[in-house]
This record gives structure tokens, C-alpha cells and sequence, in this order.
């Protein structure tokens, strides 16, 4: 049986190629086989193939947009233009403004019929409370499938994170949570406004100590750095715009009911509500137009704060990490595949040979692979979600700033085996449930 070779040099420009059978062949020099081949032309009539090149052509104009976005709101943080200036901030905040005053307005006439109102207004007032408070805006809470830390059982991963606070300038944290995501959070909750910093295990496994001091002085960033999604105005209303869109979903009404009046009922209330809903959706595509710049712009600062804290080169390749997500799927996938039996039913030595697994497959992974993905991620606008600016012009800027090669903050390896020994119960049981998804 013929076995496949991997090509010595590129077939296109004939420039070596530094391979891993791991890992797909590819040309940095001229980017051969870097995007996937395309797919064999499906047969399609003629006017299914028109209507297939429209929809193409529309998602090259969305995509073109984007990217158009994207690369001013780069081209204004390079050149430090005061966030303060945009006036689509302003309009953000008077939007927000509306959604405030709308659960103001119903909340007050509520009272006053409860008050004032004869009796059928009365019941009437009662239902405009109890939808006043469900339509609230709501200030953030703990999410249930997180898992807190508390300070006294983790007493190094805290003083970690206030070292690093205090570098940022933001205050300490309240409460950390651990969650089974590739990602790491900030936010301030509750009417104490709170801070919360949210920690994804899979993501603080793969980092070396100085990446996890980046990583931590980016989120502490957000409560520094001037980002409006995350102030209580704006953020309480995009928090509650999100709310009234799911509370009025028309999928959430349903009938059994055979009854002509009960299903012309339904109708009407469904149209009702499927108006109610596109009213929703629109206030929240506009507030996330008009926020996107400034909140990609605080994105940049978190960065730049990021490298002041844990040095440049530092910062850069933590947010290169932030690329190999699908690297940590692969680890995942593979060790929930194995066979029960294979698993062994000791759980704490299963936790750790996952955390130790997900961390050596990140670090094995080649520069030649981790360039790979850098141009594949800048080809897709790729980021770690919709808020964030695409990676590689994270990358970008926080390499064109002047160098910072001393650290504010160092992990010692004391101070991180500390810091690995007071997660360890927390790690045995997310792995369990990283195991079991």
C-alpha cells in the first residue's frame, strides 16, 4: 500500500518547507495551502447558482464592513485619538437613556393605578409591576455554572491577582470563579458593584506563569480602561435589552388549544409579540453598532495595560495562545472519546494528567502551526468573540508599542505551585465535567 509524502519544498514558489506530520504543510513565503482546497462545484441549476453568488457577494460586502470597522477602530487606538470624542458613545448612552426611562415610566403608572385607579385598573397596575420588575435593568450577577474560590481557601491565587490589580490601578477583586471555559473575564456585578473575576481552567492550564499575569492584567484592565459596555448605564441596559429579547421571543408562546378564539388569540398575541421582539432587536443592534468602536478600543487598552504589567513579549504571546483554542478542543475530544474503563476511576490523578495533557500539546505546538493560524485568524477577522477586536491587530499594536522588557509583576515558581495546589480540588471536578460534556 503507497504511503503519503509530505513535500520538501513548496510546489508553488519552491521554498523549503519546515513540516510537522502533525500538523498541515503550508508556505509562509507564499501561502500555499494555507486555506482549505474548495469544495468540488455542487451541480446547481442556473438560477440556484445566481442565487447562490448573490448571497456570496452579500457576505463579501458584510465581511468587508466588518474588516473596514475593524481596521479604523485599529488605526484611531495607534494613533491615540481620545475615546471620548466619538459622539456614537453619546448616542449609546441616550439609547440606553430610553431603555431606562421606558421601565421608569411603566414602573411609575403601575403605582399609580395601584394607588389611585379603580379596581379593574388596580389589576391592571398589579401586571405593569410584576412586568416592571422583570423588564428591570439588571446589574450582573454570579453565573451558576462557574464555580467561586474564596479567599481564605486560595490566599496565593488572591494575592496574585491584587499584585496585579494594584499595577493596573484598578481595586481588588471580590470573588474569583473558576469556569470550564478557554477564556478568562472581568466584570462588577450587583448593587455593590462588585468585582468578579472569572477564570477558565482550560485557558490557565495551557499559560506560563508570565502569560497568566498577562492574561490576569487584562481583565483587571476593563475596570480602568474606560470601557462604557461595562459601566453601569450602558451595560445595565444592553444587560436588560437582552432580557426583554428573550422574554419576548415569539417561540415562547405556544397553544394546544383547538378553539377558534383561543387560536385567533394566539395569532394576535404572537404578532404582538413579534413586533415587541424586532423593537428589541433593533435597540440592541444599534446600541452594539454604536458601541462596538469604544469597546474594541478598550479592548487595546486592556492589551497595552497587559504589556506594561507582564512586558511585551510576554503579552503577545499570551494572546497567540488565545489562537490555539482549537488545539485544547482536539486534547478534549480526544480524552472524552477513550473508553470508560480506559479513564481509570482515580479522579484526582485523571484531573491533573488532563491539565498536564492540554498544557504540553499547547506548548508542542510549532511556531511554523502557531504562524499558521495568526494569517488564518487575520484572513477571517477571527477573535475571541463578537466584542473583541480581531486577534492579529491585538497582536499588532501591542508589538508596534515601545518595547517594555521589565515586568511590573513576576510569578515565582513558589508562588505558582502554591497557586496550582489551592485549584487542584477545583480542577478535579471541572475536568470531570470537561470529561463528561
Amino acid at each position: 500500500m503507497p504511503t503519503l509524502t509530505r513535500p520538501d519544498s513548496c510546489p508553488d514558489c519552491t521554498a523549503p518547507l519546515d513540516t510537522d506530520p502533525t500538523f498541515p504543510a503550508w508556505c509562509p513565503a507564499c501561502e500555499w495551502n494555507l486555506l482549505a482546497r474548495p469544495a468540488a462545484p455542487s451541480l446547481l441549476t442556473p438560477r440556484e447558482q445566481r442565487r447562490e453568488d448573490r448571497a456570496g457577494r452579500r457576505t463579501a460586502k458584510r465581511e468587508q464592513a466588518v474588516r473596514t470597522r475593524a481596521e479604523l477602530v485599529y488605526e484611531q487606538v495607534a494613533s491615540d485619538t481620545p475615546a471620548h470624542r466619538d459622539p456614537a458613545v453619546r448616542l449609546a448612552a441616550a439609547l440606553a437613556g430610553l431603555v431606562h426611562l421606558t421601565t421608569l415610566l411603566l414602573l411609575a403608572g403601575s403605582v399609580a393605578l395601584v394607588v389611585s385607579g379603580p379596581w379593574p385598573l388596580r389589576v391592571l397596575g398589579a401586571v405593569g409591576l410584576v412586568v416592571a420588575v422583570v423588564l428591570r435593568p439588571r446589574l450582573g450577577r454570579l453565573t451558576e455554572d462557574a464555580a467561586p474560590v474564596e479567599r481564605a481557601d486560595a490566599p496565593a491565587l488572591y494575592a496574585l491577582a491584587d499584585r496585579v490589580a494594584t499595577a493596573v490601578g484598578a481595586a481588588p477583586v471580590d470573588v474569583i470563579l473558576l469556569t470550564d471555559e478557554f477564556n478568562a473575564a472581568f466584570a462588577r456585578i450587583g448593587v455593590r458593584n462588585r468585582g468578579v473575576l472569572m477564570i477558565g481552567l482550560p485557558l490557565w492550564a495551557v499559560l506560563t506563569p508570565g502569560q497568566r499575569v498577562a492574561v490576569l492584567a487584562h481583565e483587571f484592565g476593563h475596570d480602568v480602561n474606560g470601557d462604557h459596555r461595562r459601566g453601569r448605564w450602558l451595560g445595565s441596559a444592553l444587560r436588560a435589552l437582552h432580557e426583554w429579547y428573550r422574554l419576548t421571543l415569539p417561540e415562547r408562546l405556544t397553544s394546544a388549544e383547538d378553539h377558534f378564539v383561543l387560536v385567533l388569540a394566539g395569532m394576535v398575541q404572537r404578532l404582538v409579540m413579534r413586533v415587541l421582539n424586532g423593537a428589541v432587536a433593533v435597540l440592541l443592534v444599534a446600541l452594539d453598532r454604536l458601541t462596538a468602536r469604544s469597546g474594541q478600543a478598550a479592548e487595546y487598552r486592556a492589551d497595552a495595560l497587559s504589556a506594561k504589567v507582564a512586558g511585551t513579549a510576554t503579552a503577545r504571546s499570551m494572546l497567540e495562545t488565545l489562537l490555539l483554542g482549537s488545539t485544547v478542543e482536539s486534547v478534549l475530544l480526544r480524552r472524552r472519546n477513550r473508553p470508560v474503563r480506559a479513564r481509570g476511576t482515580d479522579h484526582r490523578a485523571a484531573a491533573a494528567e488532563l491539565w498536564t495533557e492540554l498544557a504540553e500539546s499547547v506548548a508542542a505546538v510549532p511556531p511554523v502551526e502557531r504562524e499558521r493560524r495568526l494569517r488564518l485568524s487575520a484572513r477571517a477577522l477571527g477573535s475571541v468573540d463578537h466584542e473583541h477586536p480581531p486577534t492579529h491587530l491585538r497582536i499588532r499594536l501591542v508589538g508596534q508599542r515601545p518595547p517594555v522588557t521589565e515586568p511590573l509583576v513576576a510569578l515565582a515558581d513558589e508562588e505558582a505551585a502554591a497557586i496550582e495546589a489551592e485549584l487542584a480540588p477545583h480542577g478535579e471536578k471541572l475536568a470531570r465535567e470537561l470529561l463528561r460534556s
